[in-house]
């Protein structure tokens, strides 16, 4: 598979944004030094010696059945068995969201049947897939939200590294913008208080938290109230899904991801007339689905993000 890049208006600029790439192979792992991104490619038995890793998956829109992808189940059962082949079991799985397709009870059911086989524990964020009304919300929670509060989001502390689930995904903006609000940003500010501005940051959410394309809904139309909140801290990662590909910008302090799908491809921004499932030829499907493979070591060093296409 070849490179690709969106080249942002105006021309680039490495110490602001690093966008758009699609790779194949072992994958890529992120770093970055003096506010600059960069990539080298790594075997995924070289994070075994951080101080520990973790996986992302996303977007496995259970429920699912048009052409772009029939059997979703098979392609996140594929996800789950590479990230179980891995050298070094991850202590935890994010997922970012579009858990199902249309939230209905049994696929709620059935994700979590088919992810807990792992027996490797998952923090959820939801996606507007996932929560469409009071009855879904309920079911969501439910099922994913123990420990989260009433607007599905929450934080933990591990090694080290403290992580926030957002909920970017309710009261959608114009052209389906995501949306944070006024009492989820006072509740992280009053989380972070306390909180050494050494300590890394891990965000992980639904829709990016940064403007990829505002005209597909590709953003949140109040991350920058968020982002004035963390600006003091030295190491802030922010993990998403929602536009189902790789794509990567550098802000100041802040490093930005967002994952493939177990499910189906979107088009990249501009590449088509609106975003949506996109069908490929079949032996093209899997090159673009994946799985990210996160390693953290202690001593301030970024963490490094390995973007693995699903095999075969």
């Amino acid at each position: 598979m070849s490179d690709r890049f969106v080249k942002p208006e105006g021309g680039w600029d490495r110490r602001k944004v690093l966008d758009c790439m699609a790779w194949g192979g072992l994958g890529v792992v992120w770093t970055v030094a003096g506010g600059v991104p960069g990539s080298r490619m790594l075997d995924s038995a070289q994070a075994a010696n951080a101080g520990f890793t973790f996986a992302q998956i996303s977007d496995t829109h259970v429920g699912f059945d048009k052409p772009a992808n029939p059997d979703p189940i098979a392609t996140l059962n594929q996800a789950l068995d590479q990230i179980a082949a891995l050298p070094h079991k991850p202590d935890f799985i994010l997922h970012t969201g579009d858990i199902t397709h249309t939230a209905k009870p049994e696929q709620f059911e059935l994700v979590l049947k088919t992810i807990d086989r792992l027996g490797i524990q998952v923090f959820y964020a939801p996606g507007e897939h996932d929560i469409v009304d009071p009855a879904t919300a309920r079911a969501y929670m439910d099922r994913f939200g123990k420990g989260a509060r009433d607007g599905a989001y929450y934080a933990f502390d591990h090694k080290g590294v403290h992580f926030i689930s957002i909920n970017n995904v309710v009261d959608l903006k114009t052209k389906g913008l995501g949306y944070l609000g006024a009492d989820q940003i006072a509740w992280i500010a009053e989380d972070l208080k306390g909180k050494s501005a050494e300590t890394p940051l891990v965000l992980f959410c639904h829709m990016p938290l940064w403007m990829i394309a505002p005209e597909w809904g590709w953003g949140t139309e109040d991350s920058q109230q968020l982002m004035a909140l963390l600006a003091r801290f030295a190491s802030v990662t922010v993990m998403n899904g929602h536009i189902h590909q790789v794509m990567q910008k550098v802000e100041g302090r802040a490093t930005f991801h967002t994952a493939r799908s177990t499910a189906f491809p979107q088009p990249a921004p501009g590449a088509a007339p609106a975003p949506g499932p996109l069908k490929v030829p079949a032996g093209q499907l899997r090159g673009l689905l994946g799985i990210a493979d996160i390693a953290y070591a202690p001593g301030g060093a970024p963490l490094a993000i390995t973007d693995q296409p699903l095999m075969g």
